[in-house]
């Protein structure tokens, strides 16, 4: 995918990796804790629930591709999923000066087919 210019962005400053109730948590959050970005799947499987900012702003299988390049997440949403995120197509993650990413991009690697 390569760094592009993303509809959302979320410059991450630390990055978590939960379980609770058999399910897996993977979080992106910037400095001031206003902005996110969330993934979340069963741990059996299943699809893979993705929001920004707001569970209003999520949707279950809404991640198109999901790749890592020049540091930071692309992450390319389904077409049809676009409106549940104000019609964005894309969202970046900057993942620079974010604490924990490699062990949340492990976790997500499993959830995902990261590139």
């Amino acid at each position: 995918m390569g760094v592009t210019m993303a509809d959302l962005v979320v410059k991450a400053a630390y990055a978590t990796v939960a379980e609770e109730d058999g399910t897996r948590f993977v979080g992106f959050v910037d400095a001031l804790d206003e902005h996110y970005v969330l993934f979340r799947q069963p741990l059996t499987g299943g699809p893979v629930w993705f929001e920004v900012n707001d569970e209003d702003f999520g949707a279950d299988d809404a991640v198109a591709l999901a790749a890592v390049a020049d540091g930071s997440l692309e992450i390319a949403i389904r077409p049809e999923k676009a409106g549940r995120f104000g019609y964005a197509g894309s969202v970046a993650v900057r993942l620079k000066a974010c604490e924990g990413a490699e062990a949340a991009l492990e976790a997500l690697a499993g959830m995902l087919d990261l590139r």
